[in-house]
């Protein structure tokens, strides 16, 4: 989700480096104006620094500015992609979406909600377009200074400038990872091959049949997509993958309704057996995933995607489900159960992709591609000097723009000395030494899971002094306790206390409800009977279901 601005280049005449500046940063450089890179512009304006930010393209938004095509190597969304993450757990915590906007939104919707940002902050006057990075490498006098040389390139013309700190907010989306070697046979395939990067629109698809390989969330939109053109699509998938709709109970949204403290405490203390039965469980209410052979296969660890059409599709015979593929001829394909499916037509790798920093220099190009070696995902852990943070590079179950803002938050106060954060001596030495416990198969590797949405943030608000105290909202002011324990974890909550608190904080957690529902109350009918908000069922049975789970908690212990 967010931008980028390199590209390899050869140097040919630069102009003059700027002086030597105080060990304390001043100057930012911000690499990319998508999601991550205007949050961070802004972050260094709320801390009296001077961003400057780079943008290979003409315009904000990063993937989230749709273009027709893919020939600048940008990563673009597809035209009909809808958020997963609903509106009030997605958004910048102190600039809530207008009440009107849908709960989840287009991408053209998203991206005005991106360029109001923008405007309201008057972020644009600090951003460099048609800007392409070329190299960041350190000043010769890097251990006391901590400053970085960026070399830039603007329609053909190369400058240099001295810079105090950096910002990289490219994002993981740069790379499409084709994995064509793992595929027999591939190369004889006679059909066209894509990568899912290249997808726009299901323009072209009509009367074909479609193989799609992978099973994440873009597989799900682009199958169900094409299911409704092509003569049939057939989605491959090694792992299998649980489906979350994105309404839950009484048609609420399902991120509201699940990240919740209260839900959070219970997880920490319940046994794992007894979450991922009770997850089980719930998941194979609304339908049985083996039956759709949507099922997690054995040893493989759990997946979710967001997908509300891709049950029916399967129920209506549009969309068959395949196992992993084992083998490509001319025209067909052989998978691992031994079917064979004939008349292959075209091929979409949904396979992800790779990030990587090649304006970097090495050793460090190469360790920023470890997140074991990212200090809580940001900071590289081999600089003596903390100036150059990595924003939004983070796998969450949840928004990623809540946490890279939380980071750019973090970033930039530790850039001004503000927080600290341990030497790289320790650092080093305690992720080589993980490292080494993973290759010998002491420890698993953990470093690519998607961590937990409320405990990182939490993590990440405590470095900066802004995590919520629950027993101070208690005794303060516990109505907007009760909000912040029992309701939804929304990024407001950390603007109410500590640096960065905004005003505004308090009256949009208890207003979150409002904006939730305000688009959907368009037809409303006289004297019909209303229903009782998800707020008041909280209020009649939070406090009971707490008890409750307390003493059931104490049980299972117990008995574990």
């Amino acid at each position: 989700m967010t931008g980028g601005s390199f590209q390899s280049c050869h140097i040919k005449k630069l102009s003059p480096t700027f002086p030597q500046q105080s060990t304390m940063a001043r100057r930012v450089a911000v690499i990319g104006a998508g999601v991550s890179g205007l949050s961070s512009i802004k972050c260094c304006l709320d801390e009296d620094l001077e961003p400057t930010c780079f943008e290979r393209s003409n315009d904000i938004g990063g993937l989230w500015k749709f273009t027709e095509t893919s020939k600048d190597g940008m990563t673009r969304v597809y035209r009909s992609l809808v958020t997963n993450v609903c509106k009030e757990m997605s958004c910048y915590s102190d600039f809530p979406f207008q009440e009107d906007y849908p709960n989840f939104m287009n991408q053209g919707k998203f991206w005005d909600y991106l360029k109001e940002f923008a405007e309201h902050f008057d972020l644009l006057k600090y951003i460099r377009f048609r800007t392409m990075v070329c190299s960041i490498t350190k000043r010769p006098d890097f251990s006391e200074t901590g400053q970085w040389d960026v070399v830039t390139e603007t329609e053909g013309k190369q400058e240099r400038a001295v810079f105090d700190a950096v910002m990289v907010c490219t994002g993981h989306y740069l790379n499409p990872r084709l994995p064509l070697e793992s595929f027999p046979g591939i190369h004889k395939f006679k059909g066209q091959i894509l990568h899912s990067q290249e997808y726009k629109s299901p323009e072209g698809f009509q009367g074909k049949r479609v193989l799609v390989i992978g099973l994440g969330n873009t597989a799900g939109d682009v199958a169900v997509e094409l299911s409704r053109t092509a003569a049939q699509v057939l989605l491959s998938t090694r792992t299998g993958a649980w489906v979350l709709h994105r309404s839950s109970v009484g048609g609420y949204p399902l991120t509201m309704v699940i990240t919740r403290r209260y839900l959070n405490f219970i997880a920490q203390v319940l046994p794992s057996c007894v979450l991922n039965w009770i997850q089980e469980r719930e998941l194979n209410k609304r339908f049985n995933h083996e039956n759709y052979g949507l099922s997690i296969t054995k040893g493989k660890k759990s997946k979710f995607i967001v997908n509300d059409e891709l049950p029916t599709c399967i129920l209506c015979g549009t969309v068959t489900m395949k196992t992993s593929l084992k083998e490509f001829t001319e025209t067909s394909a052989l998978f691992e159960d031994g079917t064979v499916e004939e008349n292959i037509d075209i091929v979409i790798f949904a396979t992800g992709y790779t990030f990587s920093f090649p304006f970097l220099e090495e050793p460090l190009k190469s360790l920023c591609t470890k997140k074991i070696f990212l200090y809580k995902q940001v900071f590289p852990s081999n600089l003596e000097r903390t100036t150059l943070a990595i924003i939004g590079l983070v796998s969450l179950k949840g928004s990623i723009l809540a946490s890279a803002e939380l980071q750019a938050r973090w970033a930039t106060r530790v850039f001004k000395g503000l927080c600290k954060i341990p030497p790289s001596q320790k650092l080093m030495a305690e992720a080589t030494k993980k490292e080494q416990l993973i290759e010998r198969g002491v420890m698993k590797d953990t470093s690519e899971d998607k961590l937990e949405f409320i405990l990182y943030l939490d993590d990440l608000a405590a470095c900066i002094g802004a995590k919520p105290s629950i027993p101070l909202l208690f005794l303060k002011d516990p109505r907007l306790a009760w909000e912040v324990f029992f309701g939804p974890c929304t990024p407001y909550q950390y603007r109410l206390m500590g640096p960065g608190k905004w005003d505004g904080a308090r009256n949009a957690i208890l207003t979150q409800w409002d904006r939730t529902l305000k688009p959907l109350r368009t037809r409303i009918i006289p004297d019909s009977t209303k229903p009782a908000s998800m707020s008041h069922y909280l209020k009649v049975w939070g406090a009971p279901i707490l008890l409750a789970s307390l003493l059931l908690i104490c049980k299972s212990s117990f008995f574990f």
